[in-house]
């Protein structure tokens, strides 16, 4: 790697240097604030800031949005302690999905082929019903599919079919959900 070539492309945040200023600065702390329990407020911090949220959505102390811009969370959706959505690109939580405290979701990587580490994003999408378990890391690029499950630990690398249970780094496939 030749790290001094690296550049972002046409890659841009997505928002004004003005509105991604007063994100870092005002709302990123309040959403992350172990101080503001409050999750009502910290839902409506991330509307301000450009985030699509449902009904009933709950945030526990901790959580980490990097663009609330390119958040979407349908209703109902709990998203854990300590939970970092790292969403260079769009990110979307449909309904009753739980996301677990620890968990990262990861929309950018590098290109580790190319001399200057090209940077690669691709969107994420986890699908109603889904459970993402504790300190479970999902990709870039990564659909989770309706009621899958990924448990304590897993990495996706890779989509995961509905109701599917699955576990591992690299996940597998364990078992079929049934509900």
């Amino acid at each position: 790697m030749h790290l001094d070539k690296y550049t972002v492309g046409n890659y841009t945040p997505g928002a004004s240097f003005w509105k991604q200023l007063s994100w870092y600065f005002l709302g990123s702390p309040l959403v992350e604030s172990r101080w503001l329990p409050i999750s009502g407020l910290k839902v409506l911090v991330l509307r301000w800031f450009g985030a699509k949220i449902g009904q009933g959505v709950r945030l526990k102390p901790g959580v980490r949005v990097k663009f609330p811009w390119r958040l979407t969370v349908g209703d109902y959706a709990w998203i854990g302690e300590d939970a970092w959505i790292d969403n260079l690109t769009h990110v979307t939580i449909e309904s009753h999905v739980c996301i677990s405290q620890g968990v990262y979701l990861c929309t950018g990587n590098h290109d580790w082929n190319d001399l200057s580490f090209k940077l690669k994003i691709a969107p994420i999408h986890i699908q109603e019903g889904s459970w993402i378990a504790a300190k479970s890391v999902i990709g870039p690029g990564v659909i989770v599919g309706r009621g899958a499950v990924l448990t304590l630990g897993g990495v996706a690398a890779k989509s995961l079919e509905a109701m599917t249970i699955y576990a591992g780094n690299p996940a597998q496939p364990i078992k079929e959900r049934k509900l």
